[in-house]
């Protein structure tokens, strides 16, 4: 038992945490970080905190050296999914101050503090940091919201399922035997015969009144000594075992409405009534209905919410520093883990060796239906061919070669106007035998054959740039892509339907069209004249009407 005190007495990180290598640099590690979970990290202070707090804890309700050793190994895990839960709080959008506060205010009025600030002084006194007591309200709002809000707004309960529930767990529900009791205390200031006699014969004038059909209740106001006479002698819920013995075998032995006879105690004579009578056994449905209903919510919680919990932990990145156990990590968590640190690099390919030509033979210009001799040696990886060897070792017999691993050498440049003369092999020298063709038909080339090349091609002159032929440019046809046809659009108007919009889109008016003005005609007919004849005409006509105004000579 002392060993076991002393261990409870040492530090939690001396208990649990790895020995930790000395720091390349020579310097010493002010904080370490024992697991990332995705942005966040946990750190040995934390952990270090979370394990003295839950060891107080455990202490104060007697736990055993076996439950706190169990809680241990699970802490971790806790530490891990409560950073998950603050990490998808955070994807939520809840915060948890507003809530935070409300919690805060209640502890306040709960203790009869005045002030927040009377309130972390009194966390400072008895040695809690008032910090971090507001940040362990707000993760457990944020969680709470959370599970809320992703778990239990997704579980649905029909009233079948909770009584069958309650039909399997009844005796989870089972009471034991109690009764509801009521007093009418009769006290006695002394021991002695006169003061005892005197309240006994009280106490039976009160029972033969309740023999009669007297109120308890009321009686109990009027005649009781006890401190219960205002509550008409109310004593409360008591179950079998918690009286004394004679107390038990009267009261427990009565109905529901029945009363005992006085009874002797140190405080005097007291009548009891039963007020109710609990037989015991498994409770009702409907006295524990509220009581099923929260067991079977929390029956499907908690599987929905380490189902939820690996879920996350499936998306999230989480590092664990080695000698520290998560107890809760997934199958898919270990895999990846047992994965990146067994990798090993692929090994690099060898090289094939290549050995490469002198010249480059290809056909792709050359029309040919029969195989060519260099495909025909490609295909066939064994076949050998005899390779012109270079003058420096012309000496040496010919080696066969492979033409499978040759590579092409580096192609010639051709000038303009001027042949090849190193693309191509030369022709082998020997003699050329006749195939049977005359003649004329081995001299005359037809226009649609294709020269060979394995021949000498006859030397070209050199022609004038003007000299060649002009080919016009081949223009080339844009696709025009159709416009993509709408199903919904109505169909083209037709010539009917386009010569009445003509009608209804000319101008209305009394004289025709009233937009366009137009230029007014002159209605006189005449040739043009001068302006000068014109005013003599005008004076000659005025002359001529005006009358005459000289009088005649006498």
């Amino acid at each position: 038992m002392v060993l076991g005190a002393m261990l409870l007495a040492l530090p939690a990180a001396a208990q649990t945490q790895p020995a930790q290598p000395a720091s390349p640099y020579g310097g010493t590690v002010v904080e370490d970080i024992i697991a990332r979970v995705n942005d966040q990290i946990i750190t040995r202070s934390d952990y270090d905190r979370a394990m003295k707090q839950m060891d107080d804890e455990m202490r104060k309700n007697g736990a055993t050296m076996q439950q706190i050793s169990a809680a241990h190994d699970d802490l971790l895990r806790n530490l891990i999914d409560q950073q998950l839960w603050l990490s998808k709080g955070k994807e939520l959008g809840i915060t948890g101050d507003t809530e935070m506060i409300s919690k805060l205010n209640e502890i306040r009025k709960q203790y009869n503090l005045a002030t927040m600030e009377d309130l972390e002084k009194a966390a400072k006194e008895q040695g809690i940091s008032f910090e971090d007591f507001k940040a362990s309200i707000r993760n457990s709002i944020i969680t709470q919201d959370v599970m809320r809000q992703e778990i239990g707004s997704h579980i649905q309960l029909t009233p079948g399922e909770v009584e069958r529930y309650y039909e399997a767990h009844k005796q989870d529900y089972t009471q034991p035997e109690s009764v509801h009791l009521a007093e009418i205390l009769i006290a006695t200031k002394s021991n002695d015969a006169a003061a005892l006699e005197a309240a006994q014969a009280r106490a039976r004038d009160i029972e033969s009144k309740l023999q009669a059909g007297g109120d308890f209740s009321q009686l109990a106001r009027t005649f009781s000594d006890g401190s219960t006479a205002a509550q008409g002698g109310d004593l409360g819920q008591f179950q079998r075992g918690s009286l004394a013995k004679i107390l038990e075998e009267k009261t427990f032995a009565l109905k529901a409405g029945q009363f005992t006879e006085p009874i002797r105690t140190r405080q005097g004579y007291v009548i009891l009534k039963v007020v109710q009578h609990d037989p015991g056994g498994p409770a009702p449905y409907k006295q524990v209905q509220g009581q099923v209903e929260d067991a079977y919510f929390m029956s499907r919680m908690e599987p929905a919410i380490r189902a939820y919990l690996n879920k996350m932990r499936n998306e999230a990145f989480i590092d664990i520093k080695p000698g520290y156990v998560d107890t809760g990590a997934t199958q898919a968590e270990t895999n990846s883990r047992i994965a990146y640190s067994a990798y090993v690099p692929p090994q690099p390919k060898k090289k094939r060796k290549v050995e490469r030509t002198r010249y480059r033979e290809t056909t792709r210009r050359y029309r040919q239906k029969k195989k060519p001799a260099v495909e025909e040696a490609v295909a066939a990886p064994a076949q050998t061919v005899e390779r012109k060897s270079h003058w420096w070792d012309r000496h040496k017999e010919a080696e066969p070669v492979n033409l499978a691993t040759m590579k092409p050498g580096k192609k010639e440049k051709i000038r303009f106007g001027h042949a090849p003369t190193r693309t191509l092999p030369q022709a082998p020298s020997g003699t050329v035998e006749d195939a049977g063709a005359g003649p004329e038909v081995s001299a005359v080339r037809t226009a649609a054959e294709p020269p060979n090349p394995l021949e000498a091609a006859p030397p070209e002159r050199k022609t004038r740039f003007s000299d060649r032929a002009r080919t016009a440019k081949r223009q080339k046809h844009k696709k025009v892509a159709a416009p993509p046809t709408d199903q919904l659009a109505p169909a083209p108007p037709g010539a009917a339907e386009v010569a009445d919009r003509e009608v209804q889109s000319a101008p209305l008016g009394l004289a025709g069209d009233t937009l366009n003005k137009k230029k007014k005609g002159n209605a006189t007919t005449e040739g043009k004249t001068r302006l000068s004849d014109r005013n003599k005409k005008d004076k000659k006509e005025k002359q001529e009407n005006e009358p005459s105004t000289v009088s005649p000579q006498k």
